[in-house]
Formats: structure tokens, sequence, C-alpha cells
């Protein structure tokens, strides 16, 4: 074996033609014999260059649709052969089968076909079989042959030899490439054509889009990656117009940000600003720069430092507003000319445009490690209507209490566990987030909202006439007095509690109105 292997003879069958005309070109020019398969041939001849077919070459006609053409010893011996095993030197004399120094190829489109919607029948048709046998048998023979999977690559081979690190290389990109390929249809198989939730075995993949400065702290490593096959979009999709390169924090962040604001995305304008994964103010208002000051006079301390989404294209009065504190993202579905300029003289400032906000409804699946293993489990995608709320206390709630307990209840849903969120007039009034005990979580949000009633002038606490939503029942009663406490008027929470009597009864002698969902939201 030697390091570096003279291209004699080169199989190329692609069905992206990107760059293979030039590719084709380069190496004819180098004296390297061009081997092909149909359209793939076709094109090469096209362009003028000389192609031996593959039934030439295996002396068997393409057939079956064009489903057997390089399934055949004299393709798989030529990819196979180790050089220098003497053994395989005369078998391959004593079966005519020549060496291939470098095989091209790139595979039927399945991931594309499934994402246009393509037929059963079509869609089984592109699960190629031919090219991941090509490409498995050239990369596990990579010290005398290459694969190159990436019309990125060809220029790499172009001279006509590669030397043993590009080999290796390129067999890593090439078992990469088939892993994907045969997870996307293995997901596809599971998901979509047999209606599996969690499949026997779960194949997921991700291409990496780039290494992040770091990880949490500054002593982990990260990278961002995203899903080979279809997904929804979201952050890391969207465009980033300004500001320096964002921090695995970010991303965390600012996706807590995005998918709470996507709840809203057929609601009049809404403003959330989170703050290390939790929002620490919601509001909607009758334009983008009221709801973004209302959403942050919940909490102006938490959102120094924050990230910020909106449920519309940005403008300027509202990046004007946004622009008098520090702020890490801001994440919109477009921007205006004006807010750009206005965020352009913020230089650390992220802007990033995700178009069509992610529907918070999608299926889909969130995985999680564990030592030893990893946990999986649907998405929290349910969501309730006034039609599923149950009245348990003697007063009835009025239209607008139901309408502000929605609003914290669809908040609570992104806030963690313990989750207690007071709300009035579509705006956050207080938020408590991550106690061990909900009584705890009741107590900060209501602290918060009498901090930002003294900051801002404000008559009284927002508290004061809100409706609280809880995220799971309160086991006692003494959650909810820490609510009534803070002059909550309604309460929004699943039940379900063996004190659910006692609770029902704190809230009557109160006066409060209460609700029962059915439904938790657990946030961990």
């Amino acid at each position: 074996m030697t390091d570096t292997v003279t291209i004699r003879r080169a199989l190329l069958s692609v069905s992206d033609k990107t760059g293979l005309v030039e590719l084709g070109q380069a190496l004819a020019a180098k004296g390297v014999e061009l081997v092909s398969t149909g359209g793939t041939a076709k094109a090469l001849r096209d362009a003028g260059l000389s192609v031996k077919d593959i039934s030439e070459l295996t002396g068997f006609p393409e057939m079956m649709d064009g489903r057997v053409k390089t399934l055949h010893p004299k393709v798989h011996g030529g990819l196979l052969a180790v050089r220098d095993n003497a053994e395989h030197v005369a078998s391959m004399t004593e079966h005519a089968i020549g060496a291939i120094d470098l095989v091209v190829v790139n595979l039927y489109p399945f991931v594309q076909t499934v994402a246009r919607g393509g037929s059963r029948e079509d869609i089984i048709e592109n699960i190629d079989i031919g090219g991941p046998s090509m490409v498995r048998s050239a990369a596990k023979n990579h010290e005398f042959v290459a694969i190159v999977t990436d019309p990125a690559d060809y220029a790499a081979v172009a001279a006509g030899e590669t030397t043993l690190a590009q080999r290796r290389k390129f067999a890593a990109k090439a078992y990469a490439l088939t892993a994907a390929y045969d997870s996307a249809i293995s997901q596809w198989f599971a998901f979509a054509d047999q209606g599996e939730t969690f499949p026997e075995t779960l194949a997921i993949t991700g291409a990496r889009v780039t290494e992040l400065r770091y990880g949490e702290n500054p002593h982990q490593k990260a990278a961002l990656y995203v899903p080979n096959g279809p997904a929804a979009r979201g952050l890391a999709q969207a465009v980033q117009v300004q500001g320096k390169e964002l921090s695995y924090n970010n991303y965390n962040d600012a996706d807590a940000a995005l998918e709470l604001v996507a709840e809203f995305r057929d609601a009049d304008p809404t403003v959330v600003i989170v703050k290390h994964a939790n929002p620490c103010g919601v509001a909607t208002a009758a334009t983008l720069v009221e709801a973004y000051e209302a959403a942050f006079q919940c909490d102006s301390v938490s959102a120094f430092g924050g990230i910020i989404a909106v449920n519309r294209p940005l403008d300027g009065p509202t990046a004007e507003a946004i622009s008098g504190i520090f702020t890490e993202v801001v994440c919109a579905p477009d921007a205006d000319d004006a807010a750009k300029a206005v965020f352009a003289k913020k230089k650390n400032l992220r802007l990033l445009l995700t178009g069509e906000l992610p529907d918070p409804k999608r299926p889909g699946l969130k995985v999680k490690p564990i030592a030893g293993g990893l946990l999986a489990q649907t998405r929290d995608n349910g969501s309730i209507t006034r039609d599923d709320l149950k009245v348990v206390t003697k007063r009835q709630p009025t239209e607008q209490e139901l309408t502000d307990a929605l609003f914290a209840w669809t908040v609570a849903k992104h806030v963690k566990s313990n989750a207690i969120v007071y709300a009035k007039d579509g705006t956050t009034a207080g938020i408590g987030a991550g106690q061990m005990n909900r009584r705890d979580s009741s107590r900060i949000a209501a602290a918060k909202a009498k901090e930002a009633a003294e900051t801002h002038g404000f008559a009284a606490p927002l508290t004061v006439g809100s409706a609280v939503a809880s995220d799971a029942f309160f086991p006692f009663a003494d959650g909810l007095l820490a609510a009534v406490e803070a002059g909550a008027t309604m309460v929004i929470q699943p039940g379900g509690s063996m004190r659910d009597d006692e609770v029902i009864a704190a809230a009557d002698a109160a006066g409060l109105a209460m609700v029962f969902t059915g439904m938790r939201h657990f946030n961990h």
C-alpha cells in the first residue's frame, strides 16, 4: 500500500448532477477512464466525454427498471479487492476484474421525495440500493479506493490522485451519509408508514451546522446540528441579520422564546421576553411596541440581557424600545428596514429572522439523554379551549377572567415547573418558576408583581384582579391562598389532587372563580 493512489478508473453514478461535468472533464484530462450509469452517463456524453457503460463493464444489461445494474462482482470486486493481497490480485486476474480507484456517488432523493409528498410507490422507488452498496464497499477499502459523496469534495480528486488522509476522511463522510440515509428510511417506515410512536430502534441522525464557542459553561464544548430529514423550521434555519456568533445558551434561550411566541402566532401582536429559558414577561397588545412595554414591565430586572421573540414582523418603534436596554437576541418572523437600521447601531445584538413561526401543535419526539440511556416522549402539543374548562367553584368566572386565565395557562406551559403565572388584560403580572413547591412559586410571582408596581408606579400590583395559572394541581390549599393574598380573583389549574375538595372550598371561601383543565403542563 502506498499513501498516494493514482486514479486510473472512476465510477460515477449520481442523482445530483451538480459539478458532474466539470469533474468528468478534469478526470478525463488526466487520462482517467470514466465508467457510469443511466442519466449520469448521458450527462457526461452530452458534454462530449467518452464514457463506458456499467453494462459494458459487467457484461450484463441494466434490468428491472434500473434496480439491478451495479450489484455485480465486476463492480464490487473492483472496489473491495485489497491491492497488495496476492490472493485478491489472483482472483481479479482470473475473473477479469479491473480495479476501480474512485467512486463518485450520491443517493436517490429519498428525503426529498418524502418532503414533497410523493406517493408510497414513489417513496419506495427512491430507496437507493446499489448506491449505498458501492459507497460502503469503496469506503471499507479506503486504503486503495476513494469514495466521494459530496460535490463539495470534487475539487479534491480532480487532479487525478488521492492521499490516504483524504481517503480516510471521505470514508468517514460516506458512512455518515449511508447512516443518515438509512435513518431517514427507517423513520419513514416507523412513523409515516407504520404509524408507530416509539419504534423498536430509534435511529436519529443530524448534520453539523457549526461548532459553537463553548457549551453552557466555558469548559464544555458544543455544536449545532440539524436533523437529516424533514423537520419544522426554527432557529437552526433562521437568517442571522447581524450580531456576533450565537452561543449554546443563546440557542437554548431563544428556542424557549420562539416556542412560546409560536403559541400566539395567530393572535394580536405579542412579545415574549425570556431569561435562562424561562419567560420573565409576556404581553399581547394592539401594537408590538405596546406589547413589548407591557412585557418589559412585568420583570424589568430579569429582562436585562434577555432574549426577545415577537409574533409579527419587527418595526422601527419596537426596535427603538428594545434598544433601551442590553438584549442578547431578538427573534422575529421578519423585520422592516427601520428596525434593521435601529439594531445596526447595536453591534452585539443578534437579530434572527425565522420566517413562519413553528406550529405549536406539531407532532414529534423530544429526546433527553440520561446516564446509560435516552428518554423519549411526544412533544407537549396539548392545548385547551374554553369548552374544555370545568368550573368547580360556586362563583362563575367572567369573560375577562376566562380570557386572562387562558393567556396565563398558555404561558405556564413554557415555564419550568413548579410554574405559577399571574396574568391580567393580556399581560403577565408575575411569574414564579422552577421552585420545589407550588406555594413558593406563587409567592415569588407575587413578589415580582409587587416590585414591578413599585418600579413603574402602578397604583397596585397587576396581580390584583388577575387570573393565576398553575401548571399542575394544587396539592394543598396553601398555594391557592398565596394567590389570594396577591389579589387574584380567578384560578386555572389541572385538578386531580386528592385534596381537590379542600382547595375548592378554600377558593369558595375567598370568593374566587376556579376552573379545571384536566391537562397538566409539567416542564422540567
